[in-house]
């Protein structure tokens, strides 16, 4: 209507060009100052518990329902993909984490150590890893199945392998683990499979939504993740120094993983989109898989155990968000309308661009 081009200028603002961060990364850290200063415990921690269970069930029942059958087949067909990623989170991760033995005790103390070679030996994030690959643009077929394998099959390597490399008691599993990720994940996402004929269309022409519950489902893990970590009193345990040094441990840790599954999965000549999943799901760390794991593994324990864990769960979610968005932006897509300068209508009707936080900020994130 050309008596109202004044339409044009409702999108909010773009983040200064200056500024590394997008909406998404803001929010996270405001979830995690949220939890820090209002953390929820007790009948309240868990309804927050039943409300992300909820939110990551949801999640992948909308992914059932937007992907067509052939596409799941050819997710699960993809053995190459799966195979790397498996490799990645059981053998190359455990190697590192091996290797990090010579910091102690200098560099790190004996427990702490014991909590970081255990977060090498947890399965890859199923949830938050599918997200970041939706945003990204990448294979979301493919990282569905390889985070749903990387977490049964964690359910009994994980705690073999602590038996191994850490004298820890076996037993860490159950055959009501397996049960939860069936029920959490793969029945939602066989119900939206079932549902497709009849609800794909209406969620493919409403992407937002999807949009919303990935960013949403993360949002609700890192609060939920945080709050419990603030409960237990884990951080305090550690004096701010120490806490320090090990960030800057998983820091190096998350970079050699990042930059092994990159090139690595361009040398073994994976195109674009399965690029993308092996990155997100191959260097990242499951806490919801790890917390319950270690609590029957350590014991009394277990609170230091896993606070290497947390605070790797929260660096993997920082530095992949920046990344989903750099891919976003390089994205074939994206590139056919400027990486970042698409028009306003076309950012509000998808949910990205300006209203997303994206705009200028996409910019420099795909120059970084």
């Amino acid at each position: 209507m050309p008596h109202r081009p004044h339409l044009r200028k409702i999108a909010l603002p773009a983040l200064p060009s200056w500024l590394p961060l997008d909406g998404f990364i803001l929010g996270l850290i405001g979830t995690v100052a949220l939890a820090v200063l209002l953390p929820v415990s007790g009948r309240a921690a868990t309804v927050t518990d039943g409300a992300t269970t909820v939110a990551v069930a949801f999640l992948f029942f909308l992914y059932g329902a937007r992907l067509s059958t052939r596409e799941a087949l050819d997710g699960v067909r993809h053995w190459r993909l799966h195979l790397t990623v498996l490799v990645c989170t059981f053998v190359i991760f455990p190697g590192l984490g091996l290797a990090a033995r010579g910091l102690v005790p200098y560099v790190l103390t004996h427990p702490l150590y014991t909590g970081l070679l255990f977060l090498c030996l947890v399965p890859s994030t199923v949830q938050s890893s599918i997200a970041f690959t939706s945003i990204a643009r990448g294979n979301v077929a493919a990282a569905i199945c390889a985070g749903s394998f990387s977490s049964l099959l964690g359910v009994v390597v994980t705690p073999v392998l602590v038996a191994l490399l850490l004298g820890g008691g076996g037993g860490g599993f159950s055959a009501d683990s397996m049960i939860k990720i069936g029920l959490q994940l793969l029945a939602p996402f066989l119900a939206g499979q079932l549902l497709r004929r009849w609800i794909g269309g209406f969620i493919s022409r409403h992407r937002v939504v999807l949009r919303l519950v990935d960013r949403g489902s993360v949002l609700l893990v890192v609060y939920a993740a945080f709050s419990e970590g603030m409960v237990r009193g884990i951080w305090h345990q550690v004096t701010p120094a120490r806490l320090a040094i090990l960030l800057g441990v998983e820091a190096v840790l998350l970079t050699v993983m990042l930059t092994l599954t990159s090139y690595g999965s361009r040398k073994l000549g994976f195109v674009r989109e399965d690029r993308i999943t092996i990155v997100f799901a191959g260097s990242k760390k499951s806490l919801a898989a790890g917390l319950p794991m270690a609590s029957v593994l350590f014991g009394a324990q277990a609170s230091l155990a896993v606070l290497p864990l947390m605070l790797f769960h929260q660096l993997q979610l920082m530095v992949c968000a920046v990344l989903a968005r750099r891919f976003a932006a390089r994205a074939p897509e994206a590139a056919e309308t400027g990486a970042g300068h698409r028009p306003e209508g076309r950012a509000l009707a998808d949910g990205t661009g300006s209203a997303g936080g994206a705009g200028d900020a996409d910019v420099v994130l795909s120059r970084v």
